[in-house]
C-alpha cells in the first residue's frame, strides 16, 4: 500500500475544503480499503467523513424519511420505520454483504461502491474503467455475471449495490454538498451508464460529498426485494429486483415500481415494464408482457444470456407474489 495523508473532517464544509486532486473520502472503508490493498485506488490523501453528523434517520413532514449518509447499513436495515414503511429497502440492505460488513458500511459509501468486475480489480489486466483506453477484456473473456442492458463496447461491468436498486425504485433524492454548493440528485440519475467514459460511475463532480438521502412517502401497495445469487450469503446479485405492486378492487394495476440489479452499470429502473403494466388487468399475461417489454432492451453476451431468462422469471414470479 502506498503512503497517504489522513485527515479527519469536522463537518461537511471542511471535508469539501480539504478535497484536492488525489483526495478521496473515507467513511466505513469496506470498499475503498479493499481497492487500496489491491492497488486499484491510490489516493494521496484520505479525508475521513465517517464521523460527520449525518448519522440519523428522521421522519419528514410530508411523510417521507431523511437518511444520513453516515448511517450504518445494519442500522438502516433494522430501523423499525424502514422495515414497516419501506420493506423493499430493509430487505435490500439486509441482502447485502455480511453482518460484520453491514456494521461498518455506510449508506453513502454503499451508493458509491465500485464494480466487482474481476478485470477492474486486477491491476495486471487492462480495464477501461481503471485506465481509460486500455480496453475491456471482459467482453471476449469472463463475463457470465456482467451486464446485459445499457452496456457499451467500453465496459460491461455491473453496479453491485442492493440498496441502490431499492432506492431507485422508491424515487429517492440524494443530497450532496461540494465546491459549487448544495444540490439534489434524483435516483435514478445518480449513477451513469458507461458510454465511452466508464471511469465515471456517477454524476458527482470532484469534491462533492453525499450528505443525506430523502425518500418520499411510501406509495400504496405491497413491496419486496428479491435477489438471485450463486450462494446463500455474501454474494453479489446475478439478478435482483425491487418491486412494488398496487391493484385496485377491479383487478387493475394502479401503481407499479420495478428496478433491477445485477443487469447493468447502474441500478436499472424498469420503466418500460412499469408502463406496460400500469392500467392492465393483473395476471400472468400482463406480468409476462411487462417483463418482455423491458427485456427487449437486453443485449446479452455469449456467456450471460441466461440472465435474460432469469430476469424474466424473477419479474413475473415477484409480481405474482405481490398480487393479493
Amino acid at each position: 500500500m502506498r503512503p497517504f495523508d489522513y485527515v479527519r473532517a469536522g463537518d461537511g464544509r471542511q471535508a469539501v475544503g480539504l478535497h484536492e486532486p488525489g483526495t478521496m473520502y473515507l467513511a466505513g472503508g469496506t470498499n475503498l480499503v479493499d481497492l487500496m490493498r489491491l492497488g486499484v485506488a491510490t489516493p494521496e490523501r484520505l479525508v475521513d467523513v465517517g464521523r460527520l453528523p449525518y448519522d440519523r434517520i428522521e421522519p419528514l413532514p410530508d411523510g417521507g424519511v431523511r437518511i444520513g449518509a453516515t448511517v450504518r447499513n445494519s442500522d438502516l436495515g433494522a430501523h423499525p420505520d424502514i422495515r414497516r414503511r419501506y420493506p423493499m429497502l430493509a430487505r435490500a440492505v439486509l441482502s447485502g454483504a455480511s453482518g460484520q460488513v453491514r456494521n461498518m458500511a455506510t449508506v453513502g459509501g454503499n451508493l458509491l461502491q465500485r464494480t466487482r468486475c474481476g478485470y477492474f480489480q486486477d491491476i495486471s489486466k487492462p480495464c477501461n474503467k481503471r485506465e481509460p483506453g486500455t480496453g475491456c477484456p471482459a467482453i471476449p473473456g469472463e463475463h457470465h455475471n456482467l451486464a446485459i442492458i445499457g452496456h457499451s463496447d467500453a465496459c460491461v461491468a455491473t453496479h453491485p449495490s442492493d440498496m441502490a436498486v431499492a432506492l431507485a425504485a422508491l424515487d429517492a433524492k440524494v443530497h450532496v454538498t461540494g465546491p459549487g454548493g448544495d444540490r439534489e440528485v434524483p435516483m435514478p440519475g445518480l449513477h451513469r451508464l458507461p458510454g465511452t467514459d466508464p471511469q465515471r460511475d456517477t454524476v458527482l463532480e470532484p469534491g462533492e460529498l453525499i450528505t443525506t438521502i430523502e425518500l418520499p412517502a411510501p406509495p400504496t401497495g405491497r413491496s419486496t426485494y428479491r435477489k438471485v445469487r450463486e450462494r446463500a450469503s455474501f454474494a453479489f446479485a446475478l439478478v435482483s429486483i425491487a418491486a412494488l405492486l398496487d391493484i385496485d378492487s377491479d383487478g387493475i394495476v394502479r401503481e407499479c415500481r420495478l428496478a433491477l440489479g445485477g443487469v447493468a452499470h447502474v441500478p436499472w429502473r424498469a420503466s418500460r415494464a412499469e408502463d406496460a403494466l400500469i392500467g392492465s388487468v393483473a395476471g400472468e399475461e400482463a406480468y409476462a408482457a411487462a417483463a418482455n417489454a423491458e427485456l427487449a432492451l437486453a443485449r446479452p453476451l455469449p456467456r450471460n444470456a441466461y440472465k435474460v431468462a432469469l430476469a424474466r422469471n424473477l419479474i413475473t414470479s415477484t409480481l405474482r407474489e405481490l398480487a393479493p
